[in-house]
């Protein structure tokens, strides 16, 4: 396939009174045709620089970037028309309503007024085109952001946290329509912090921290590399699900408590998890490799902590555990 969307060591660095700070230092990202495109990152990461940088709203100190094969800053007037972007919150005219909105952008764009009504079918607000955008939800605003993108049938969609504001329902109804887009033939590029959304609906990712590209590749072989050595431990009925699990904490495992199971995250050898609870004369009913999911990958590529359940406990590893 070929690639609608290229970035090689791209460049920004900020100065002020503290110093220079680099946003973005040597990123690289590919984004192949016809795919859905993750792109995750931390907060401060340099995603939205990017974005920014991309659509020339942000000057590069230095790097390469191209759009569908044109050279960009020095050629994205022609290339505009054939992208559409959401980068940060849109701004809407409160007092306008939806259709007078879309209407106003497809004339400045010159684009055929038929567009208005389909964009807005396609995202879900046909039956609140003519209310004014002031009594519109968040997640509405959202929807025509999305729209308004979508004026211009584009090769290539950006989309900055689509489903931002969005219920689960409109989550569903989002990912539906960017997998109708991929089909169609338009590539996506979507940021979002909803990972879990990110592995279901997304061909491909990129994750950048720290203004560094630190994964990429299509979903599948991005969790490959980061194959989990986590079990889930369920215990016979009736069973001291607590009692077990300080034994091999004990032990020095590191474990999890849930509702009826209970997590070994550094399970190098799970036999050791049965020999140890027999030897208690507990035995074990089930014993389940855990699955790296994408949420787990980015929290230990970019070096962010998860944020304790209520009944998670979690021990430090101890050296030997597993071996």
């Amino acid at each position: 396939m070929d690639a609608v969307l290229e970035i090689a060591g791209l460049q920004k660095t900020y100065r002020s009174r503290k110093g220079v700070r680099r946003a973005l230092d040597g990123f690289d990202m590919v984004v192949e045709a016809g795919q859905v495109h993750g792109f995750l990152g931390p907060n401060g990461s340099g995603k939205t620089t990017t974005l920014r940088t991309l659509l020339g709203l942000i000057r590069p100190n230095g790097g390469r970037m191209s759009i569908l094969g044109q050279e960009v800053p020095a050629h994205l007037p022609a290339v505009a028309g054939q992208v559409g972007a959401i980068v940060e919150s849109p701004q809407f005219f409160g007092n306008f309503t939806a259709r007078d909105t879309l209407s106003l952008l497809a004339d400045a764009g010159g684009v055929r007024r038929e567009r208005v009504d389909a964009v807005l079918e396609l995202v879900g607000l046909r039956d609140r085109a003519k209310d004014r955008v002031r009594t519109y939800s968040l997640g509405m605003k959202q929807r025509l952001a999305v729209a308004s993108a979508l004026l211009k049938e584009p090769r290539l969609l950006i989309l900055d946290e689509p489903a931002n504001g969005l219920d689960p329902g409109g989550i569903r109804e989002m990912r539906t329509l960017m997998r109708t887009l991929s089909e169609s033939g338009m590539t996506v590029v979507l940021s979002s912090h909803i990972l879990g959304e990110i592995q279901l609906i997304c061909d491909s990712v990129t994750i950048i921290a720290a203004g560094r590209r630190v994964a990429a590749g299509s979903v599948a072989d991005v969790l490959a590399t980061h194959t989990s050595s986590s079990v889930k431990v369920r215990l016979e009925p009736g069973i001291d699900l607590l009692g077990a699990a300080e034994i091999l904490r004990t032990a020095g495992a590191q474990v999890d408590l849930g509702t009826d199971f209970f997590t070994v995250g550094n399970a190098g050898n799970p036999a050791q998890i049965t020999r140890i609870l027999a030897e208690r004369q507990i035995y074990v009913s089930e014993l389940t490799p855990v699955a790296a999911d994408l949420e787990s990958v980015f929290l230990e590529l970019t070096g962010t902590a998860p944020v304790d359940g209520q009944n998670r406990q979690v021990d430090q590893v101890a050296a030997g555990w597993g071996q």
